[in-house]
């Protein structure tokens, strides 16, 4: 078998080869993570499986002998140990190849440190086609002086097959494969949570995933919104073929007929609400707060502004499943309501920011991250609860993919009263919790004023939901967009004017005859401004480095530095390049900066300038001001279209 790479590890790595069988098994088992193209795969049980047994599983003898010499070369049959064998069913996100089903056979050979894989395809007759000329395997090598290296063979390399999916080229094994298996077994890390969709059958799931991304990418476009359209509907998307697939499953376990229904508390934007009512669920959203959106599904998905407050007047008892999608200050109290409206009401949760029952989640002291450790404490809060919780990862473009499933229960209706007392006794010890800790000597760390906490002293064994506060019906703005012009346009022009002084040799001079000026980082910049102006500026989101990103126009902030934006540069920026088309009725609505403040004016030409070169050049907003620096770029540099 040919050798077509030889990749070495970083001198002095400990983790091998242990790293190396862990590295193997993130391809094995999760390929996805590396080919884009691919959903997952499904496995069968693994075993051993000695010369003979294998020499039955490859009917070719040809072949059988081919692979056989190799796998058992320089091996004695007595003394080698048997090969861990598995077979795993690649699932491609969208299936090009009809009813064919891409299957491997995963040879571990533990002994020789070495994992063989042989590609085979199975029709619906169940008739199978070894896909020979795509026979791989990798090796690890140790080499002298404590040196380790990665080998890739390709059995008969001149007739590999490759369709770009399930069967990826030869030379991306070489380039993408082999360097990523360096780098995990050498970091050797082990997750703190379960692999994605551990409750789902994959293949259902990416199969659904296509036809509903597919039925509303349309959404990407009206989206009204000042979210990101591409994030947040395929998010949700997501999410809810996550639930479309395990209520599916859930209705052929228990033979149920009817569809389940519903109610998303915090329901935000209401596109999850949206999905799964066209989808034949019945339900609704509730929310503190109406978006622009709502108004553009239609009469048919239910929608309600209204503050939501954990008591009897929120129970649900003729709702089969609780939603709560990044529900915030209600995440603690999902499990709670769900069991208390029923006992046959199930309950599912995308944990994010971080809420206690009462206020700001407080940190113990342990080695968990605080992601898990949180994760943790709403596991804890379901089994209180009465329920057996589970938890999966989502495949969603969000570092916080883990939710709690809470199908079933962990005691019998009957007990339901001595369920509730457990439930009651809980929460009223973190309602004491919470008052001591912002009584106590831990009051330095309560964070509960961003939803505000009027009523801190609360009297234990009081209504349940007594004490909670639910967010504000108006959100404050706290972007920057609220400060005063005068006191923008001032941090603006005494930042521009340092970066302009700033010499070639000051490290961000340009040789061009207009004046570029320097870099400075976010920091350095700081260290231009009062005290007072940075305290204003630390009460909002991002500070001042969210100011300067705010004025797009004059200044470009990348990798932590500030430096002045030359509009004539086409590659001024990595996301310069993602910008949408100019729109009309977006051109000429604001005045030019540098026109009125740069020593040598604009670098552009009147016609060539989005923004408005003097009073005459100016004409009124159709839109709003915030897109208009997307729109400049483009105008700048127009495509050959235009």
């Amino acid at each position: 078998m040919p050798k077509l790479l030889n990749l070495k590890f970083p001198g002095g790595c400990k983790t091998l080869p242990e790293g190396f069988w862990s590295a193997v098994d993130v391809w094995v088992k999760k390929p996805h993570v590396v080919n884009k193209r691919l959903c997952g795969v499904k496995e069968t049980e693994s075993e051993n499986v000695g010369r003979e047994a294998l020499q039955f599983l490859l009917d070719d003898p040809e072949v059988s002998h081919e692979v056989l010499s190799f796998l058992s070369s320089g091996v004695s049959e007595q003394t080698h140990q048997p090969w861990s064998f598995s077979v795993r069913t690649i699932i491609p996100k969208v299936n090009c190849h009809g009813t064919k089903l891409h299957k491997e056979i995963i040879l571990k050979d533990f002994d020789r440190q070495q994992v063989t894989f042989l590609p085979f395809e199975e029709d619906s007759e169940g008739q199978v086609c070894l896909k020979r000329g795509n026979i791989y395997q990798i090796r690890l090598l140790h080499q002298d002086c404590e040196e380790w290296a990665l080998e890739l063979h390709a059995l008969t390399p001149d007739a590999w097959f490759s369709d770009g999916v399930a069967y990826p080229k030869l030379p991306w094994l070489s380039t993408d494969l082999l360097p990523k298996l360096v780098r995990w077994a050498t970091e050797c890390k082990n997750s703190e949570f379960k692999n994605t969709l551990s409750l789902l059958p994959v293949e259902k799931y990416s199969l659904m995933y296509q036809q509903l991304k597919e039925k509303y990418k349309a959404m990407v476009k009206v989206w009204p919104e000042v979210t990101d359209p591409e994030k947040f509907v395929y998010e949700d998307v997501a999410i809810a073929t996550y639930l479309l697939v395990l209520w599916a499953e859930e209705r052929a376990e228990k033979s149920l007929t009817s569809s389940q229904s519903f109610v998303d508390l915090g329901c935000g934007n209401g596109l999850l609400v949206h999905i799964l009512t066209n989808e034949g669920h019945p339900g609704k959203g509730i929310d503190v707060r109406k978006r622009k959106i709502w108004d553009m599904y239609g009469p048919q998905t239910l929608l309600e502004e209204k503050a939501i407050t954990p008591s009897e007047s929120f129970l649900f008892s003729g709702t089969d499943w609780l939603i709560g999608n990044h529900s915030d200050e209600l995440t603690p109290w999902i499990p709670v309501i769900a069991a208390r409206s029923s006992y046959s009401c199930r309950y599912f949760v995308l944990p994010c920011c971080f809420f206690d029952f009462y206020g700001k989640y407080q940190r113990r002291q342990c080695k968990k991250s605080q992601y898990k450790e949180y994760i943790d404490f709403i596991s804890e809060v379901s089994q209180v609860s009465g329920f057996n919780a589970e938890e999966d990862c989502l495949r969603i473009p969000s570092t916080k993919r883990v939710c709690l499933v809470g199908k079933s229960r962990n005691y019998q209706l009957p007990d339901e009263a001595e369920a509730e007392r457990r439930r009651a006794h809980y929460i009223e010890s973190r309602q004491i919790a919470s008052r001591v800790t912002v009584h106590g000597s831990d009051m330095r760390n309560d964070r509960r004023c961003c939803h505000g906490n009027k009523d801190t002293d609360r009297t234990p064994g009081s209504s349940w939901g007594e004490g909670f506060q639910p967010r504000d019906r108006v959100e404050l703005v706290r972007n920057c967009a609220a400060l005063p012009r005068d006191f923008v346009d001032g941090v603006v022009l005494r930042v521009a004017n340092v970066l302009l002084g700033m010499t070639e040799d000051d490290g961000g001079g340009s040789s061009s005859d207009w004046n570029r000026g320097g870099s400075l980082s976010v920091s350095e910049v700081a260290g231009l401004l009062e005290q007072e102006t940075l305290r204003l500026l630390k009460k909002e989101c991002g500070g001042l480095q969210t100011l300067l990103k705010n004025n797009h126009q004059v200044f470009r902030v990348e990798g932590g530095r500030v430096c002045i934006r030359d509009w004539r540069d086409r590659k001024s920026s990595r996301a310069d390049t993602k910008r949408k088309p100019v729109a009309p009725g977006a051109l000429k609505t604001r005045p030019c900066w540098f026109h009125d403040h740069h020593p040598q004016r604009c670098p552009l030409q009147d016609e060539l300038c989005a923004f408005a070169h003097g009073p005459d050049d100016l004409r009124p907003s159709t839109r709003p001001l915030k897109k208009i620096k997307n729109d400049a770029f483009e105008l700048a540099h127009p495509s050959p279209s235009l």
